[in-house]
């Protein structure tokens, strides 16, 4: 497979995996996998949450897609894993270190796109149970708090 079009293909994937997320944290966390997304609405969680799961969950299937794509001359397998696998590392960049604190890294910003990713999250949060959730997504931010963040 011609690298670029590889790149694409992980460039993409990586692109509608936020569409993914939304749906996945919409439907399945806030819906048939609420106990195990509970203690991440809950104040006060641990370092370790039964939300961690979900890690799991998209980790499997881009390692083995990764793994049989690579055995294949690396073919469009390889670049899905890939695209899968990078957004798991922006999310747990973004939503793990930078939105939680799991690590106390990058906690004064002042980048209007992180300050509106940062508020819309928080206002996920908000709702302590699985109804009335909004702001599923994690790299899309609605406008209304993009625009917040700039006053």
């Amino acid at each position: 497979m011609n690298l670029f079009v590889g790149l694409g293909i992980t460039l993409v994937v990586f692109l509608v995996m936020e569409g993914v997320t939304w749906l996945t944290h919409k439907f399945v966390m806030h819906g048939l996998l609420w106990s195990w997304h509970r203690d991440h609405h809950q104040p006060g969680y641990g370092v370790f949450e039964k939300n961690d799961r979900f890690f799991l969950v998209f980790a499997i299937p881009s390692f083995f897609l990764i793994l049989f794509g690579s055995m294949n001359a690396f073919n469009h397998w390889f670049f899905i894993g890939l695209g899968i696998m990078f957004y798991g590392f922006a999310y747990f960049f973004v939503h793990d270190i930078f939105i939680h604190q799991r690590f106390k890294f990058f906690t004064r910003t002042q980048n209007p796109y992180f300050r509106a990713l940062r508020k819309a999250h928080k206002v996920h949060h908000k709702h302590l149970g699985k109804e009335e959730g909004e702001c599923f997504g994690m790299l899309w931010v609605p406008l209304k708090y993009f625009r917040e963040s700039f006053k």
